[in-house]
């Protein structure tokens, strides 16, 4: 089940809590003969997805309508019927911007079965990826809103962009991801649901889905698997409607990554082809290399060995071609020893530890922004231990655990305690100096 976000946020424009909507859904059913003995805990379970029955959808939007001196339909309150006269406005841009902008709002104020929601997998998972490969396209994305958006405005947005992803790199995202949704509450959603033409709109759309797929990946980074996936599916859709092709095989990478994260290794391999395949020359060397080698990695978890090389030779061509200064701002995150680091953990999955160390100390000795930099130390240190080197992967660790101070990451803390578990079980030298700095980085909560 989905958490109903379109409820949750209606219900708080409306400024009715769970126990007020059960009180007054009873005494609607009472005029229509109904003996209904609703508590709060029963609208938990509506936002959470669960679909009431009979006629109380209804009797929910008649609530509601008068609560706010308007009509207020099933879509409205997230209760459509999927193909029926009631689903069809879901499917139009307009709806989808209304349930996107109820989502940010809902994360806004911290909704538990929002946060909680685990990721979804399967024909969920794959339909936002099929829709985005085929058609129908939007043909027109203008709107007719009252705030008259300008290119000032989508500036604003690309810089909003840059100024959180370097906040994340910095401090992770856990600090950062309610800094950007509340940005996208109160900066993005009225000029999604202002007036442009379809030009300007394209643009607005394309600037707000890489906002969106930063609002992902610090959900991500925060453990919110569920959210950061729906994040993930909203900036695919955003970067349709701007016609963006490498827009929406950068959003693909992140939901590649994640599928690695969830051990959903052929949904990773799937959505990265696809990837590859619908954007085509609009995909960049940078972006290529990533999903050529975290294809390589899929593999390699699968125990494929020829395809996993295969795709570390495609990734290794691809950054060859990279030239600074002639990709978009979203692949910025593919720097220089990035592709040596994703290889190296193939290459440790497939049993070749030595190549798979040259290409980590190939990784850790080029400059790389301060969370890179952890990710690269602390898988040269695993690489050490399964090489038999325990007392350098000691010496690593320390600057691992050093580097990553100062960050709230979720991630960051997986590694650093996967490294503690195996420098401790190694009994090297250096180890318990190492663990201690460790634990210390992970005493502070986040």
């Amino acid at each position: 089940m989905q958490p109903n976000s379109l409820l949750d946020a209606i219900l708080d424009e409306a400024g009715v809590s769970h126990a007020g909507l059960a009180a007054r859904v009873n005494r609607a059913g009472r005029t229509r003969g109904l003996a209904l003995r609703y508590e709060h805990t029963a609208v938990a379970r509506w936002l959470k997805g669960q679909r009431p029955r009979g006629q109380v959808p209804d009797l929910i939007c008649e609530v509601l309508a008068a609560r706010l001196h308007r009509p207020v339909t099933l879509d409205d309150i997230g209760l459509g019927v999927p193909g029926g006269s009631a689903g069809a406005h879901a499917g139009t841009l307009s709806g989808f911007v209304e349930r996107a902008t109820a989502l940010w709002r809902s994360d806004e104020q911290q909704r538990p079965h929002l946060l909680d929601a685990p990721a979804v997998t399967g024909t969920p998972a794959v339909m936002p990826v099929w829709e985005w490969e085929n058609p129908p396209e939007d043909a027109d994305v203008s709107r007719g809103g009252r705030r008259s958006v300008s290119m000032d405005d989508i500036e604003m947005l690309r810089a909003a962009r840059t100024h959180y992803e370097q906040m994340y790199r910095k401090a992770g995202g856990v600090a950062t991801r309610s800094r950007i949704v509340g940005f996208l509450n109160a900066e993005a959603a009225p000029l999604l649901r202002g007036g442009y033409p379809d030009d300007t709109g394209r643009q607005l759309h394309r600037a707000t889905g890489g906002l969106v797929a930063v609002a992902g990946i610090c959900a991500y980074d925060s453990d919110a698997h569920g959210l950061a996936q729906r994040y993930f599916h909203q900036a695919l859709r955003l970067a349709k409607a701007s016609g963006d092709r490498g827009l929406g095989a950068y959003v693909i990478a992140l939901l590649v990554t994640q599928s690695l994260f969830m051990r959903e290794y052929r949904q990773a391999v799937a959505f990265a082809e696809a990837a590859l395949r619908t954007a085509g020359r609009h995909i960049t060397p940078a972006l290529a290399s990533d999903l050529y080698a975290m294809q390589a990695k899929a593999y390699a978890h699968l125990g494929d060995g020829s395809a996993a090389l295969a795709c570390i030779r495609r990734a290794e061509s691809a950054a060859d071609r990279v030239r600074r200064g002639s990709e978009p701002d979203e692949t910025g995150y593919v720097q220089p020893g990035l592709v040596n680091v994703q290889v190296a953990e193939a290459l440790l999955s497939l049993g070749d530890v030595s190549a798979a160390r040259e290409h980590a100390m190939a990784a850790v000795g080029t400059p790389a922004h301060d969370r890179g930099r952890v990710h690269r130390l602390a898988m040269l240190s695993q690489i050490e231990l399964a090489g038999g080197n325990a007392d350098q992967a000691a010496v690593t660790a320390v600057r691992m655990a050093e580097q990553a101070r100062g960050m709230e990451s979720q991630r960051l803390r997986d590694r650093l305690r996967a490294v503690r578990e195996h420098l401790v079980r190694s009994g090297g030298t250096g180890a318990a100096e190492a663990a201690a700095l460790i634990d210390g980085a992970l005493r502070v909560p986040l």
